[in-house]
Order: structure tokens, then sequence, then C-alpha cells
């Protein structure tokens, strides 16, 4: 998992003297962004406690001082949420295995009403299916069981298919730019829930068996994900493009739906084909709800 340090050290490093107007006369310089000093200057605290800060020699970092260090440092505001996070690390336990997640019976009732013509499907906070309707399922995983998210031992896991398993890569047209917001989603998780064993052991897996998943690791981008297009080569119907949304659940805020939508007359005539094969009318293969 990522600490407080190597966040602003990554984020200090993209920061040049001039983008934000600071003068250096001329003096070689050995660092490529803004020296330590430099940024406690600007965010108004000591040198020596942001070092200790870096470090992970302070204690605690009040909101004003994170607030503060976010504007020298121009984060956004998911960066922002993130830097947050990770200062709030400090005061946790070690990691823990979490219980298997299950999603809520709304979510399912939800799912259940967007019927087979729109595919959906519900992921955890590591990127698990925890339900997809049939659609859903032919649309981005046919080649894998449909039934496997009922199995809390078993179920796709989306980020490890993507860096993976040959046949998810090979459906992405813009594997690459999907592949990277995969990477920075997973930062904002890991920084959201620091002590998730599971978590940890699946950013660890694909560090060490994806030479892409490493490289994208270390540039150390953090975001959300929301909305986005996919371009496929769908093995089955030929090339399908559709823009997705994501639908953040009050009940269990760390699962969301996914919602598929095509975006050109073509795409929405193979998803229709798609929709046709699957089996219209059957219900989406979801686990026992929570309680």
């Amino acid at each position: 998992m990522e600490s407080l340090g190597t966040f602003l050290k990554s984020r200090r490093d993209r920061v040049t003297p001039d983008a934000i107007g600071l003068r250096t006369y001329g003096a070689s310089r050995r660092v490529p962004g803004l020296r330590r000093e430099e940024l406690a200057h600007l965010a108004g605290v000591s040198a020596g406690y942001y070092t200790r800060l870096e470090q992970g020699q302070a204690d605690t970092a009040s909101g004003q001082v994170l607030d503060a260090l976010a504007r020298v440092l121009r984060l956004d505001r998911v960066e922002t949420v993130h830097l947050h996070n990770l200062a709030r690390q400090s005061a946790k336990p070690g990691l823990g295995e979490p219980p298997a997640e299950q999603p809520h019976a709304r979510v399912l009732t939800l799912l259940d009403s967007l019927g087979e013509s729109v595919p959906a499907i519900v992921l955890g906070r590591r990127g698990d299916v925890l339900a997809w309707n049939r659609t859903g399922h032919a649309l981005f995983a046919e080649h894998v069981p449909y039934d496997l998210p009922q199995d809390p031992r078993a179920r796709p896991s989306m980020p490890r298919m993507f860096f993976l398993d040959p046949h998810t890569r090979a459906l992405y047209t813009n594997w690459h730019e999907l592949a990277r917001v995969h990477v920075a989603y997973l930062r904002l998780t890991a920084g959201r829930y620091p002590t998730d064993a599971r978590l940890a052991g699946l950013i660890g897996e694909l560090a060490m068996r994806s030479d892409d998943f490493a490289t994208m690791w270390a540039t150390g981008d953090v975001s959300d994900c929301t909305v986005g297009s996919m371009h496929l080569r769908h093995p089955i119907v030929g090339a399908v493009s559709v823009d997705y949304q994501v639908w953040l659940q009050p009940d269990s805020p760390d699962h969301r739906v996914e919602i598929y939508t095509t975006n050109d007359p073509a795409s929405s005539d193979a998803v229709r084909v798609l929709t046709q094969q699957s089996g219209t009318g059957r219900q989406a293969m979801v686990p026992p709800p929570s309680t």
C-alpha cells in the first residue's frame, strides 16, 4: 500500500518552480520538482516538520496543513481526498481480512429492473463482480462461466482480468487508456481502505505479474472512475462502442453499479444480438442479498 510520504514526494517531483512562479536565480537543481524546503515554505510549515511528514515520522497532520500542501502541489479534488485518506493511515491498525462482500437488496432490485437490454455489472470494493445481467456478462466476459459471481471465492476480478487475462486484454481497443483508469482508481481505493488485506494482496499480485501494471502504478496517478468510453472488438459481434456511467450506492458506498449504453447504431445492433443470444427474459445472476 502507498504511504503519505511516497505520495507527497511523487507530487512534489511533478511541480516545477517555474510552474508556480518560484524564482531559482539560475541555481543548479538536483531534484526534478520542488525541494522539501520550498514546498514547506509555500505551504506555511517548517522545513523540519514537512521532512518528518514525508519520512513518516510525524504523528499527525492537520486538515489545514494538508489543504495547504494540496494547494501548492496543485492537487485536484480526488487527489486531495486521497492525500487526506493517506494522512489518516497512521492511526489505523494492521491489515485484516474483510468479510465477503454482498450487494444490497436494493442494488439487486435495480439490476433486475434494468432487464437485459442494457448491459450492467455490480462491482465490489476491489473490482470483483458481485452480480451482472446476462448481456453484461456476454459483452465483457463471455469466456468465463456466467454463474461465477455466486461464489465469493471464485468471483471474477475485473482488475485481475484486465491485466492478467489475454482474452480481456484483446477485447478492448482502448486498453491502455482503460488500464490507467483501473490503476488510478485502485490507488484511490487503497487510500480509503488501507487495512484491506485482500486489496493489498491484489495490488501486490498485479505488480508482480504484470509489467504494465507495475509501470502504471509507479506513476502515482490517482483518480475516481465515474464515466468514460469503452471500445471493444468482440469475438462474436465485432466492433462495439459503449459509454459507461457509475451509480454509487448510499447503502453500500464501496459498491458500484456500472451501466453501459451504446453510442452508435452499429453498437446498438451488436448489443441487441448479444441480448438475444444470451437469453432475453432470464434473471440476472446475483448472489443472495445482504440483510
